[in-house]
């Protein structure tokens, strides 16, 4: 059976949403936050080590709050995301303030993570289901051959948020659960019995409330971060190194390893409910979310012990 790893993207906790840093809002009832819930269920599912992916400027901050913490509980390593960390012969452009989204956050595992992993998002509650059959699937895989992945398929419907629209990642896929796609989706909220949204293009999009949709909850082997660097690279060769806001995001990276027929993807899906704070007015539902988690005994009152 293979090790496995929990990676989070923890990088953007110094984003500010209604006064304060979405990450560390307290809502668990012992005073936790989301990641803690993330890291309980992986330990529980079966993960041997996290990996928090952060900044060199939280380095201090991020320790105190939730590393130092963690680092008692599982096997805990560190790894930096920046905004100029870039392959050689590339500069950040003048101007620029953010780092370069998802694929290059995960890039900074590259020489760490030498184990299958699962990425998730450090604000998102995933639930339980979803980390037993991710970890499932990584240990049992045969490492043996390249770009054998999965990812956690959520119910659309159990995603959205009652306090604004969400971005999600609109999966198609096939009789056999294999992705097929997978496209980012603006604005999307509820209508009915239906979601409504928009796609890259801005166009409007109709989707079925029980269609698969992605919450980088991915399932990946280190081969994958060779295929990340390598896509880096011609990423920013297309153009985006002089760009301000070109993001290099996962789901872009794995779509075009589908069409190149670089890799598969297995679909997982997942009947747990999602929690996040997207929105300040969010952070009462997942207060009560929680607390009857813990009252129904899904979860201690205290995650951790001293």
């Amino acid at each position: 059976m293979n090790k496995t790893a929990l990676v989070i993207m923890a990088a953007g906790m110094g984003s500010r949403y209604g006064g304060g840093i979405k990450q560390l809002e307290k809502v668990g009832p012992s005073g936790e936050i989301i990641m803690d819930y993330s890291i309980y269920d992986a330990m529980e599912a079966g993960f041997d080590k996290v990996v928090f992916i952060t900044r060199r400027d939280l380095e201090k901050d991020f320790k105190e709050i939730i590393g130092n913490r963690i680092e008692k509980q599982i096997e805990t390593e560190y790894v930096f995301q920046a905004l100029d960390d870039l392959p050689g012969g590339f500069t950040c452009p003048e101007g620029r303030t953010k780092p370069w989204g998802t694929g290059q956050a995960v890039l900074a595992c590259y020489g760490v993570v030498k184990e299958p992993f699962v990425v998730i998002n450090a604000d998102d509650y995933y639930g339980k289901e979803a980390f037993v059959k991710v970890h499932d699937f990584l240990a049992n895989l045969d490492l043996s051959k390249k770009g054998e992945y999965c990812m956690a398929g959520f119910i659309l419907g159990n995603t959205l948020s009652d306090n604004g629209v969400v971005t999600r990642g609109v999966c198609k896929v096939d009789e056999q659960q294999q992705l097929l796609s997978v496209e980012e989706t603006f604005g999307i909220e509820r209508q009915g019995d239906k979601a409504i949204g928009k796609n890259g293009a801005d166009e409007p999009v109709e989707m079925p409330l029980d269609c698969a949709v992605s919450m980088n909850m991915w399932g990946l082997t280190p081969d994958f971060l060779e295929e990340l660097k390598a896509g880096f690279e011609e990423f920013l060769a297309a153009g985006a190194a002089k760009d301000l806001k070109a993001e290099y995001l996962l789901p872009q990276v794995v779509g075009n390893m589908l069409k190149g027929k670089k890799a598969s993807v297995k679909v997982l899906k997942t009947q747990d409910k999602w929690f996040g704070v997207t929105y300040h007015e969010d952070k009462a539902a997942v207060v009560q979310a929680l607390q009857e988690l813990v009252d129904a005994g899904v979860y201690p009152a205290k995650l951790f012990q001293d």
